[in-house]
């Protein structure tokens, strides 16, 4: 991988730029999307970071020059629910909806960084309402563990909980360092972290639950 140890970038390229493209070619020819939607993530599967290496090298070759992490923390806000089922989940409870509903508005809303970085007022609101985001998805993680049978399910997700509140406080430090340097891609950088650990643990959720 290119910056697999650098960047959460490498894993969230197939589900925000991908996987919504090739949703667009199924609406054209259903048989060839799920080919390559099948192929991509059978090697993405294998190799980690793929994806990333393939857009990457076609950049490369068409000489263009894009800040991936700007790229694919904005395209984040645009992906439909239904790209992204492997981060939802199906269960009809309250507890279940309402961890659906606040990860994906904590996603939203860390979306809107690349646009609103430059406007100090602005995004000084941005973040209090990321703040307000961050418990709220820990609040309803809490309540859907009540949910999950077994004591190594629970130490699964809680060891998950404790990953995501530690790149939240890593994402706090960032913007610190950000008033102070200037340095708007490693907003971008623990941003996707961020989104990242949120998906991380939907699947942790979904895998013990569903």
């Amino acid at each position: 991988m290119t910056m697999g140890d650098e960047s959460p970038v490498t894993s969230l390229v197939l589900p925000v730029l991908i996987r919504p493209i090739l949703s667009q070619l199924e609406r054209r020819d259903v048989a060839a999307s799920q080919t390559l939607r099948a192929a991509l993530s059978k090697a993405e599967s294998a190799y980690p970071g793929f994806t990333y290496d393939l857009v990457v090298g076609i950049l490369r070759r068409g000489e263009l020059s894009i800040n991936m992490n700007e790229s694919v923390l904005r395209l984040q806000g645009t992906i439909s629910e239904t790209d992204v089922g492997e981060y939802r989940l199906s269960r009809s409870e309250d507890a279940f909806q309402e961890l659906n509903k606040k990860s994906a508005a904590l996603k939203k809303i860390l979306s809107r960084i690349p646009d609103e970085i430059t406007d100090r007022k602005t995004f000084l609101e941005t973040i209090k309402e990321i703040a307000s985001a961050i418990k709220k998805l820990l609040d309803a993680v809490n309540e859907v563990a009540g949910f999950i049978p077994g004591t190594t399910g629970k130490q699964a997700l809680e060891q998950r909980k404790r990953e995501f509140v530690k790149f939240s406080k890593r994402f706090s430090n960032t913007l610190k360092e950000y008033f102070k340097e200037g340095q708007a891609n490693a907003v971008f950088v623990s941003a996707l972290y961020l989104i990242h650990q949120t998906n991380m643990i939907m699947v942790t959720v979904k895998s013990k639950c569903e």
